[in-house]
């Protein structure tokens, strides 16, 4: 499966969306994805991801989460992201089992790009930095991931509406 079929998403979507949406704005306010954020979308694969997916793809989901936290912990070792981006990756990591590695990866790649050229260019508009001035991404040079994690995961879901053929 390339992507999740349409009743995946109906079941995931409703939860998965507002934790996203709360992660890619923690992150740009605060550089900070809350433990919070992450265990609610833990709970969602651990409750939801059965009826969604059916037992084979919930367990291969929880396999793949904790093989996600687990390199998740070695990238926040050497400096390539933070624990938040980590554990949201893991937490949200389940949803993509039975996905197609290439389409996910590249989905991945797409998002981080459009993330980081989308926060850079806000945060040089005048107008954007008056309506969010305390924002702590607009001064960091370190990159809110939680934003692109988040429109990876979104967009993910939101592609099991496109038409079929």
């Amino acid at each position: 499966m390339t992507m999740p079929t349409v009743n995946q998403a109906l079941w995931l979507l409703p939860f998965c969306l507002p934790i996203a949406l709360w992660v890619a704005y923690t992150d740009l306010k605060f550089m900070k994805i809350r433990n919070h954020a992450v265990l609610a979308m833990a709970a969602v694969w651990l409750i939801l991801g059965w009826p969604a997916v059916g037992r084979d793809l919930w367990l291969w989901g929880l396999a793949i989460m904790a093989i996600v936290l687990v390199l998740g912990f070695v990238g926040n070792m050497i400096g390539m992201f933070g624990a938040g981006d980590a554990k949201f990756a893991a937490a949200m990591a389940g949803v993509f089992s039975g996905g197609d590695p290439w389409f996910i990866a590249a989905l991945y790649a797409a998002c981080s790009v459009a993330a980081l050229i989308g926060q850079r260019i806000a945060r040089n508009i005048p107008a954007v930095r008056r309506v969010a001035p305390d924002w702590t991404s607009w001064t960091s040079n370190k990159f809110p991931m939680g934003l692109a994690l988040s429109l990876m995961l979104i967009l993910y879901l939101l592609a099991a509406f496109l038409p079929k053929g």
